[in-house]
Formats: structure tokens, C-alpha cells, sequence
């Protein structure tokens, strides 16, 4: 059985269901290493959506993760390593 994996696209998805998306910033440009706060989304926004990627994806995410000085990428790779030892 192959491991399911948590992409850019799938945090975009979450991210603009959650809290929608700053007209100023261009999700689809480079925001794997940009801080959360620094693409539009603040504190609520990362916790709403952090519950939505633990419900969908039946895992538990540290709250150092969930920060808005976290980027795109650190959050992707901890529900990706969370993923792998789930399966």
C-alpha cells in the first residue's frame, strides 16, 4: 500500500477553502519558503486550516507547525513524514 501524500496543491486547496485567498498574492508564484503571514494568511486562518489537513488526512500536527513563520514547505513535509508513519 502505498503511502497518500499531502501536496502544494492540496495546502493551496485547503488553504483558499479555509480562509480564501489575498487578491495580492499569487498563490501559483514561488511560496514553498515564504511565510505564511508574508502570503496572506494569519494566525486563524493556519489554525482553521491546520484542523481541516488533520480531519482530512487523519493526522496530528505540532502547533510549531501551525505558526505563521512557518512556510508552505515545513508544513507539506511534516503531514508528509506524519503520512509516512501512518501507513
Amino acid at each position: 500500500m502505498t503511502a497518500r501524500q499531502f501536496t502544494l496543491e492540496d495546502l493551496k486547496r485547503i488553504l483558499i477553502e479555509c480562509a480564501g485567498a489575498d487578491e495580492a498574492v499569487d498563490l501559483d508564484g514561488e511560496i514553498l519558503d515564504e511565510g505564511f503571514e508574508a502570503i496572506g494568511y494569519e494566525s486563524l486562518a493556519i489554525l482553521e486550516t491546520g484542523g481541516r489537513i488533520e480531519t482530512e488526512y487523519e493526522v496530528c500536527l505540532d502547533e510549531a507547525v501551525l505558526s505563521v513563520h512557518a512556510t508552505p514547505r515545513e508544513l507539506i513535509a511534516a503531514v508528509n513524514e506524519l503520512l509516512t508513519v501512518a501507513a
